[in-house]
């Protein structure tokens, strides 16, 4: 009896989450990170919970979750679950258009304001392309403007890619799309040929202040009012009610006549918020 009732028990690594926990999980996601994980995301979510199961030593989807929901585990692996389900796409000078927005539009008018330190935030930085991106220009616009200086604070919900985007080590393909004459500025080769790595030089990793941040929470402790901001292709992850609780969080830690960049896919269109398109994707606080 005990030995067909072993060979019954299977922990099966390979198998499918049950409905009860893929429910758990996703439930907690959203409440933690404000992702909607639809049940046509169940495949994609068992491949990257694998990874948890086997850093924690656990043997089925169904111990896993015995784990972290009943073994009083949460807390030490809420954040590692985070990680394993978040989307971390970027690349260098994604959605070009911004760019040509803030060179051709936005900084040419700083100096007739006055404005001596721009502040900026990359909120959803992910690997750090978005705020290293930014740093090349602003670096590049300041040099030819005595007394202005510029700050870059770069927050994630995702710890690893937070330590990545410090690092500031890429694969050198990966800066492709960055323009010659800022590749050659902002650029370091490494000396052995034989490595496709490149790093970002150190004045522009130490212009930016890498943070974990959660756009989820009630406030954003992100210091002084920024003048612009970057939030770009993380709304399309949220529902409706979280999108406008989020934008609106953001707007208020612009100073009146700063800007919101949101991805090219995202609209706020129906929300009742004090921002003014004034570009594509861009919005002016009022």
């Amino acid at each position: 009896m005990a030995a067909a009732a072993a060979r019954a028990y299977q922990p099966d690594v390979e198998g499918a989450l049950s409905t009860r926990n893929f429910a758990r999980i996703t439930s907690y996601i959203h409440d933690q990170a404000g992702i909607r994980l639809p049940e046509a995301k169940r495949t994609m979510l068992e491949g990257r919970l694998r990874r948890r199961l086997r850093a924690t030593g656990t043997d089925s989807f169904d111990h896993y979750c015995e784990l972290i929901f009943s073994g009083g585990n949460l807390a030490i692996e809420g954040p590692h679950l985070i990680n394993a389900v978040t989307t971390n796409k970027t690349d260098f000078f994604r959605e070009p258009k911004h760019f040509d927005f803030l060179c051709d539009t936005l900084l040419p008018s700083l100096p007739a304001q006055g404005l001596r330190k721009l502040r900026v935030w990359s909120a959803a930085c992910s690997t750090g392309a978005e705020p290293y991106t930014i740093a090349m220009l602003l670096d590049d616009f300041v040099e030819q403007q005595p007394g202005m200086s510029y700050g870059i604070l770069a927050t994630d919900i995702d710890t690893e890619v937070l330590e990545t985007a410090r690092r500031g080590v890429f694969p050198a393909d990966q800066v492709i799309p960055v323009p010659d004459k800022l590749r050659r500025k902002y650029v370091m080769r490494a000396s052995d040929p034989r490595r496709r790595d490149i790093r970002i030089v150190p004045e522009l990793r130490s212009a930016i202040g890498f943070a974990r941040l959660n756009l989820m929470d009630a406030r954003y402790p992100v210091g002084e009012k920024m003048h612009l901001i970057f939030c770009r292709n993380v709304l399309i992850y949220f529902d409706r009610p979280t999108q406008e609780k989020v934008v609106r969080r953001l707007a208020d830690c612009l100073v009146p006549g700063g800007h919101l960049f949101l991805g090219h896919s995202e609209t706020i269109a129906g929300f009742d918020l004090p921002l003014a398109q004034v570009g594509h994707t861009v919005f002016r606080r009022s």
